[in-house]
């Protein structure tokens, strides 16, 4: 029998028919997976944000920060056009945001370094004992990559916790950076073991919000202040940083000062990698502002000669200094050794400890430091906390854009809390301003009665660049006869401005504005005669 022979066809026939049968099995456009972009929108209302989307097949929303009206939206490609779709506020990209600012945040270990200097070089041991327990009625929250909670430092504080990115009450610690500043903003002064927080009695609240990557959004960022502010918090820590800012972590931060939390943040440890802007530090102490107002306290770093540290970022929006510079803190038990380097602390029992740098560690130092000054007078606003802890630091009411106003002192800013001492240096004069900007008639049934719609823009100023004029109360008031009648009464925002719109009848009237004063500001009147035809 013969063997079967298979002819096959010449190399060019071949070719083509492997071209062809290749194009028959290879995936065509419309099953290639597209690109997810992601995105963070900010709308106006639930319809207006499901008709914008209804527009984009394949949208889906991952991420809600409600009291924000703002979503993050997960786009099967490329979402353009979104910004100018009606009803929608505004629509960016997630925000980078680490706690991992570069090489600062490696430990230093030098032979001979003092325990916990820190505590001595801001006079925190100064501090009477009845305000360290007083801090108990102040809870501080802390925004980072999570605790360990079983360490004895931060375990006699009984933290309350939570993870707002998997939304559960676990926040372990696998970095180590929430757990060494949370120990320095409230570790236990109490349980006779290992190291003091600047805090006292203080209580803690750790919000992990550690989201992909081991990093923080900017959705992140702002879902975990909201939840802080919503839960009791009286101060937030930030040790977290990155370059530029977006409408929600704006929101979120005027969210907080809306219902007078002190925000505290890390300027960050860039000086010698070209100094930049950090930000929330910058949204919380304005670039410009050299150190006057803001809704908050930006962070530098000291030594433990009280200088510069050479990493700790410059410029005009640097509020104060703490300690950063080979700080002792707690240490977290999982992290890493070549991060967090263990050091014996004599007297010790358990507990991990170390040295560490970065003005992600002054920061949480100066949020305790605010606890202490509001444990000494509940009265206080968090603005007046904070223009007290500038005023009290060590250069007396000088900025520059190096240190701001200097180095912490925590025992003269609680004695000038209570009124004691030095109160008096900051006690500042005010003045108002008030301008007249438009006028328009109401319709009435009797037009010879009409009113006449009157709006009225005010400004509260201050001369002592230590103390805002922002969230002050004023009241506006119309001349009756003999009598000052009331008319109106509104706190002022950022900056110290109102405005007003009133309703007042034809003929010649006189308002007068009116800023009663507090303990840290003298009282103000501005006289408004007005002629309406």
């Amino acid at each position: 029998m013969r063997n079967a022979v298979l002819h096959l066809p010449r190399f060019p026939t071949l070719l083509t028919a492997a071209v062809a049968l290749a194009a028959l099995l290879a995936p065509t456009a419309s099953t290639t997976p597209p690109i997810k972009a992601h995105v963070v929108v900010g709308f106006q209302s639930q319809s207006a944000l499901a008709s914008a989307l209804a527009r984009y097949p394949g949208a889906k929303i991952v991420r809600r920060v409600p009291h924000m009206r703002t979503v993050e939206i997960e786009f099967a490609g490329n979402p353009r056009g979104l910004s100018s779709q009606p009803g929608i506020a505004f629509s960016h990209r997630p925000l980078l945001r680490t706690s991992k600012v570069e090489p600062a945040l490696a430990a230093f270990f030098r032979p001979g370094l003092p325990y916990e200097w820190q505590y001595v070089a801001t006079r925190v041991n100064e501090v009477p004992e009845p305000v360290l327990r007083a801090a108990s009625a102040i809870k501080i929250a802390v925004i980072d990559t999570g605790a360990d909670v079983t360490h004895p430092d931060l375990a006699a504080k009984r933290p309350e916790t939570w993870d707002v990115v998997h939304r559960r009450a676990n926040v372990a610690d696998k970095d180590g950076h929430g757990t060494f500043v949370s120990s320095l903003a409230a570790g236990s002064v109490t349980n006779n073991e290992g190291i003091a927080g600047f805090g006292g009695d203080a209580g803690l609240l750790m919000v992990k919000a550690v989201g992909k990557g081991d990093s923080f959004s900017d959705v992140d960022e702002a879902a975990a202040i909201i939840y802080a502010v919503d839960h009791g918090a009286k101060i937030v820590n930030l040790s977290i940083g990155g370059e530029g800012t977006s409408k929600l972590e704006q929101r979120a931060i005027l969210y907080a000062a809306n219902h007078n939390v002190l925000l505290v943040a890390a300027a960050g440890n860039e000086y010698q990698e070209g100094n930049p802007i950090e930000y929330p530090a910058a949204a919380l102490q304005p670039v410009g502002s050299k150190g006057q107002g803001g809704v908050g306290l930006a962070v530098g770093a000291t030594t433990m000669s009280g200088k510069r540290a050479s990493f700790s970022n410059t410029g005009s929006q640097i509020s104060l200094v703490a300690p950063g510079e080979n700080v002792f803190g707690a240490v977290a038990a999982g992290s890493r050794r070549e991060w967090w380097p263990r050091s014996a602390l004599p007297g010790s029992v358990v507990g991990h400890y170390g040295w560490s740098s970065g003005t992600s560690f002054s920061s949480p130092e100066v949020a305790g430091a605010a606890a202490l000054v509001w444990a000494a007078n509940p009265a206080l606003s968090a603005q007046q906390v904070a223009g007290i802890l500038k005023a009290t630091a060590s250069r007396h009411g000088a900025w520059n854009p190096s240190v701001g106003y200097g180095l912490i002192d925590v025992a003269a800013a609680v004695a000038a809390a209570t009124g004691q001492h030095i109160a008096p240096r900051v006690q500042a004069g005010a003045w108002l301003s008030v301008q007249r900007l438009r006028a328009r008639t109401a319709r009435q049934a009797r037009p010879d009665r009409a009113l006449r719609r009157v709006r009225l823009a005010v400004h509260l100023r201050t001369s002592a660049p230590t103390v805002a004029p922002d969230w002050r109360v004023l009241s506006l008031e119309l001349r009756r006869g003999r009598r000052w009648r009331r008319i109106a009464r509104t706190t002022t925002r950022f900056g110290g401005g109102i405005y007003w719109t009133v309703g007042l009848r034809p003929g010649r009237q006189l308002l007068r504005v009116v800023y009663r004063g507090r303990w840290d500001l003298h009282g103000a009147v501005r006289l408004k005669p007005i002629k309406i035809s």
